[in-house]
């Protein structure tokens, strides 16, 4: 038989190393992670950022203004119960009716005996009634509640006026159930818009004016009502008689210095949101400050009944992107010439051609990349990251030296989208004391939703960020 040559011992199949790419590739990542997980536990210094937006200024041009125009108030040269036939902001003309004042007391009984204040009205009155309730609606503010009363003043006044007209119209046989009763009649001595109620600022001029006059509390006025008893000598009414009227605020130097330069400007009224031009006048009131007066030549009978005025200045705006005042700081650049500027190395980058010498004297020429922050017509701004003052550098194409010396200043941000501090300059077109409005769309300089660093003055250029 033939023998079995196999000694019988085994040995085992070593199966050839197969390395999975994808095992390789993800303890890749898991160690950088790792480590970049170590260095953020390890640093004390975590850098806050901010995100750039495009946005403007909300700045304060909300004012309280004294309202001053040509105003005369009219006293009655009888004694009775006044009656109006006229509405409070109503223009009237020379020699127009205004109201009578009844010396007897008997024309009060007769117009109560008629009920007067039921007096049907007509649709063109229902109207006019509806257009003054809608208008106080409109303007109505709680922190201003003092109006509701002046707007029932005005109702009363419209009411009477709408119900009076029938009783002027009788007025002879009126005077004949009087028994001839002096019924005194008010009559205009020139035309102007009407007004119910005097304060003491008619006839006040600007000059006159104080800081205290400015503040609306302890403002009082005194409203003239109809069928109040009147002595010779009380003022029954106010005519404004010009449509050029004026509004003096309280500004600080910097709004003055800009007023003043302007000479006009655009005005909202927040009552109504309604918009106007002004003259602008500055006053210097010594210790009591500074004084805009707004010069107006429309609009005066929409606000004839108003001393206070909470107005805005639409002053121009500048939009841009936003940015904290605390991100933006100033670093020195190298300035040099555009000629010994050039696109070297295996990335194509921008950078110089910087002369050293050898050990042995022997003069080699390196290419150095550096970044540029902007630029003028002749010169680069480089940073000084890897430059220093003194370096000679080489034309390219040339034996030509420059050696560095000229530096400037830039102002601007610390982007770190990239991981690290990287400069970047901005333009400030306005700012208030939180934010600047920068100018956007530079060739070096930011984009919206940028990443900048919230603290310039907490990083240095090239300096890795851990956020």
């Amino acid at each position: 038989m033939p023998q079995d040559n196999r000694n019988g011992k085994i040995k085992t199949y070593r199966r050839p190393l197969n390395v999975n790419l994808g095992m390789l590739v993800f303890g890749v990542i898991f160690v950088y992670i790792a480590i970049c997980v170590l260095m953020y536990l390890l640093n004390d210094k975590h850098i806050e950022w901010y995100t750039v937006q495009n946005g403007s200024l909300s700045q304060d041009n909300v004012y309280t203004g004294l309202a001053l125009r040509e105003e005369v108030v009219v006293d009655s040269t009888y004694s009775g119960y006044v009656n109006y036939y006229a509405r409070e902001g109503e223009r009237l003309g020379s020699g127009q009716l205004v109201c009578t004042v009844d010396e007897s007391g008997q024309l009060r009984e007769i117009l109560s005996e008629q009920d007067a204040d039921n007096t049907a009205l007509s649709e063109n009155d229902l109207l006019e009634l509806q257009l003054e309730i809608s208008n106080f609606c409109a303007s109505f503010s709680p922190s201003e509640f003092s109006s509701v009363y002046d707007f029932k003043y005005d109702m009363e006044g419209t009411v009477l006026k709408l119900a009076n007209v029938n009783v002027l119209a009788n007025l002879s046989a009126i005077n004949e159930a009087t028994n001839g009763q002096s019924v005194g009649l008010c009559r205009t001595a020139q035309a102007g818009i009407v007004v119910y109620s005097v304060d003491g600022y008619e006839g006040v001029s600007p000059a006159d004016i104080t800081s205290a006059d400015l503040n609306r509390e302890g403002y009082q006025k005194e409203q003239l009502i109809a069928n109040d008893l009147v002595a010779s000598g009380d003022p029954i009414y106010k005519l404004s008689t010009s449509e050029n009227w004026s509004v003096l605020i309280a500004v600080d130097k910097t709004t003055a210095a800009e007023l003043e330069e302007a000479e006009v400007v655009k005005v909202r009224f927040l009552k109504n949101q309604y918009e106007s031009w002004a003259n602008v006048t500055i006053l210097d009131k010594g210790e009591d400050g500074l004084f805009a007066k707004l010069d107006f030549t429309n609009s005066m009978i929409t606000f004839v009944t108003d001393r206070y005025l909470d107005i805005e200045l639409l002053t121009d705006t500048e939009n841009g992107l936003k940015v904290p005042l605390s991100a933006i700081t100033n670093k020195e650049f190298f300035l040099v010439p555009k000629d010994f500027v050039t696109k070297g190395g295996n990335s194509g980058d921008y950078g110089v051609l910087r002369q050293t010498a050898g050990e042995n004297g022997e003069l080699t020429t390196e290419f150095i990349a550096t970044q540029i922050y902007e630029e003028t017509e002749d010169d680069y701004y480089l940073d000084n990251y890897m430059l220093r003052v003194g370096d000679h550098l080489i034309r390219p194409d040339s034996d030509e030296e420059y050696t560095i010396s000229r530096s400037a200043s830039l102002m601007g941000v610390f982007n770190i989208n990239k991981g690290y501090a990287e400069f970047k300059e901005v333009e400030i077109l306005q700012q208030n004391e939180e934010y600047a409005i920068i100018r956007s769309n530079t060739v070096y300089g930011l984009s919206v939703y940028d990443h900048i660093v919230l603290d310039a003055q907490t990083v240095d250029v090239n300096e890795m960020v851990f956020e």
